[in-house]
């Protein structure tokens, strides 16, 4: 004990619910050896120089639960282990990772705590547990440690790792609306929902996506033809293979014209307004640099505008405007574009910002726009002397309330032609509000997959729930993506309770997918026979898109070291607790800390769904209270006070009485299955199975589950074969 560090001993990623949340974290064992005998208030100087590394560290409430909560602790005087956790959700949030929760317990061994810190993303919580430990460390030790670095650190690591704002904020869309989600890769492919109920996306693309409509809508020239057959307004044009083409293609439009490569995206290798020979082949080389064909088609006067349709419905809009500089007479273009353009905090180089940073190198036309003027990149424009630097982009001004109703009306035409569930839909107009015949306005583009970051983060104007259109148009109503699971856990009896379950479902007509202790079974049928019962095989069965209900065995261990694969569930059920557990090696001492291990499947209920439990074993049924649906309590006895109270109060109940297994709604009951139609392995399995059995009929009756198919149910089951 004479060592004065922190070592951090064991970490544990929890991937899903589990004993400290609902969310995944990241739990570490840290050993603080000696000094556990010196808490914060006792080290010279280290409240001071932790505070100005972290000022943030203010809004941390704390235990005290009001702003500054944190800061009081440390001065009255607070471990390291504490201190660590504070830190790590303090350096997250910096990098952009946003983390309120966090725990740091002692355990029973002197010098040893968990710390518990909600991670998004697993790789940077810990890259930031470690950045924890050595910045609490060089605070006590008063020795340098460079935040900013560390900070643009973890902030990299998340930027390679964290999905795309578009995806972003239609996960968070439904999450809002308690649809669960899954990261299917390691970029923008999301699915929404478990099982039968699931949908998918890839940042604004669906399931419903098309590969065809997709195809259609990257072939420019397609797709126009497409729209102008259907009385869509667009530009006249077609496509040149060859230089020395694009200027009689050019004569026979009229000019100006607008060229462009036939998959432009993000406005790369567009030039408007072309009116010479010589700007219709200086456009051509740098669209034909993109390596696709080149188009030539009318030049359609006016500012773009980008329109999000969804589900056959315009949903936001934005517009376009053209970028000048202002000479000053002493800068030259270049800096006028730094100074003047790219110094705006609404642009940048990544998907993070509405408006792009202007370079010659990302976007080449600048260089043609300039020389059009009669300027380069070099040149000093007149003070006050106004310079075009870019026509078309910059969309990103909303103006979706103001679009006309006909104008909207052709977009969501223009996405249904091309076959679009999501679609961005650019058309050239010089007034939205109006109709676009009577301008000559024109539809030029129809994208699949269109950036949704305009509509989030306008330029100018409010944001757009964008999102949440997606979402809706995915689940429509009330459909939330979920399937009805059911999740049992305790000491003994689960793997039986768990594959009653899953018997009773199959014969009530669905398809269930259950991971347990004795394999993995999809309908019935074996897929592995080895112990599934963990969270990546109950993370398989929820992907499955046939499984339109599950059964899941969780033991302690799972939840300790790996969480929950779901989210919420229908059905919880809670075996017992047997006197003598405990998990010494996990830090779980005995039954007492045992129920805080169980409750998370308790915990875990749907307002509308039912906890099962034990109600002879008084750690189990005490977690009633903690169920935020209703309970159904199950008992060999139905003497005992805990059911008699429920009933009482109208609850439900299963008991033995007679040797019939009844349910019961308060004084009314219901006889399901005579207990001497079964026939068990030995006199040792009965009274086990009969208590397993009680248990999946409360599980079978709160999933509306008939009793003449229970009966049937358990009288068709293999207990000779089934484990306790």
């Amino acid at each position: 004990m004479n060592k004065k560090t922190i070592d951090i001993i064991n970490v544990l990623s929890l991937r899903g619910p589990n004993i400290w949340t609902y969310r995944p974290v990241l739990e570490a064992w840290v050993d603080i050896h000696a000094l556990e005998n010196a808490p914060s208030n006792t080290i010279a100087g280290f409240y001071e120089r932790l505070t100005a590394w972290l000022p943030g560290l203010i809004e941390h409430r704390c235990g005290i639960g009001e702003r500054g909560g944190f800061l009081q602790r440390l001065r009255d005087g607070t471990w390291p282990a504490h201190i660590m956790e504070h830190v790590m959700i303090e350096l997250q949030n910096l990098a952009g990772m946003q983390s309120g929760f966090g725990k740091a317990r002692q355990t029973a061994q002197p010098g040893v705590y968990k710390v518990a810190v909600r991670a998004r993303h697993e790789s940077v919580s810990r890259a930031a547990l470690t950045a924890a430990r050595d910045l609490v460390m060089a605070a006590i030790e008063d020795t340098a440690f460079d935040v900013e670095a560390t900070v643009a650190q973890l902030r990299t690591l998340l930027e390679a790792v964290a999905l795309g704002p578009s995806t972003t904020c239609i996960v968070d869309a439904a999450s809002e609306r308690r649809i669960p989600s899954i990261r299917l890769s390691e970029g923008n492919l999301v699915q929404l929902g478990y099982g039968a109920s699931q949908r998918r996306i890839w940042t604004a693309e669906t399931d419903a996506t098309s590969a065809i409509a997709e195809s259609i809508s990257s072939d420019k020239d397609l797709t126009k033809t497409l729209l102008q057959s259907c009385g869509v307004p667009v530009p006249e044009g077609c496509i040149v293979d060859k230089l020395e083409n694009a200027w009689d293609a050019a004569q026979d439009i009229g000019i100006p014209v607008v060229v462009k490569p036939s998959d432009a995206n993000h406005g790369r290798g567009v030039s408007t307004d072309l009116n010479t020979r010589e700007e219709v082949e200086a456009a051509y080389r740098l669209a034909d640099a993109e390596g696709s064909e080149v188009i030539v088609e009318r030049f359609v006067r006016g500012n773009e505008h980008r329109l999000l349709v969804v589900g056959g419905k315009m949903v936001a809009a934005a517009r376009g405007e053209s970028a000048y500089v202002t000479g000053d007479g002493a800068s030259n273009i270049t800096q006028l574009i730094d100074s003047q353009i790219n110094s705006d905090a609404r642009r940048g180089d990544d998907e993070a910002f509405p408006l792009n940073r202007i370079t010659y190198e990302e976007d080449p036309t600048v260089l043609l726009v300039l020389e059009r003027q009669g300027l380069g990149p070099d040149s000093v424009p007149l003070a006050g002397q106004q310079v075009l630097i870019q026509r078309h982009g910059n969309v990103a001004f909303d103006c979706t309330e103001v679009v006309h109703p006909s104008v909207a009306a052709a977009a969501a035409l223009a996405a249904r032609i091309v076959g679009l569930d999501i679609a961005g839909v650019d058309l050239v107009a010089t007034d939205i509000t109006r109709p676009l015949a009577g301008q000559g306005g024109a539809i030029v583009e129809v994208n699949a997959g269109p950036g949704l970051l305009m509509h989030l983060k306008p330029a100018d104007g409010p944001a757009r729930p964008v999102g949440e259109a997606i979402v809706d148009h995915l689940f429509p109503g009330t459909t939330n993506g979920r399937i009805p699971i059911v999740g049992v856990t305790g000491s003994t009896g689960k793997t039986m309770v768990t594959r009653l379950i899953a018997r009773l479902l199959h014969l009530h007509g669905a398809y269930v997918g259950m991971a347990c202790s004795s394999g993995l079974y999809l309908r019935e049928r074996s897929i592995e026979s080895s112990d599934c019962s963990d969270w990546q095989n109950a993370h398989r069965v929820l992907l499955n898109r046939s499984v339109n209900a599950a059964v899941f065995e969780n033991g302690w261990r799972t939840i300790l070291t790996e969480g929950l694969a779901y989210d919420r569930c229908q059905v919880g059920v809670v075996t017992n607790i047997a006197p003598g557990d405990s998990l010494p090696e996990l830090h779980i001492a005995d039954a007492g800390q045992m129920v805080n291990v169980a409750r998370t499947q308790v915990d875990l209920v749907l307002p509308d769904g039912v906890a099962v439990l034990n109600a002879a074993d008084p750690l189990v049924s005490e977690m009633a209270t903690l169920c935020d649906g209703s309970v159904i309590f199950f008992s060999i006895s139905w003497e005992i006070p805990v059911l008699a109270a429920h009933r009482a109060k109208g609850g439900r109940c299963v008991f033995v009485d007679n040797g019939h297994v009844v349910l019961a709604t308060g004084m009314d009951q219901t006889s399901v299955l005579d207990l001497g139609s079964i026939t068990f392995s030995d006199s040792v399995q009965r009274p086990f199975a009969t208590e397993n059995i009680l248990a999946a009929v409360g599980a079978a009756w709160a999933l509306g589950i008939t009793g003449d198919l229970i009966r049937a149910g358990i009288q068709t089951f293999d207990f000779a074969h089934a484990a306790h």
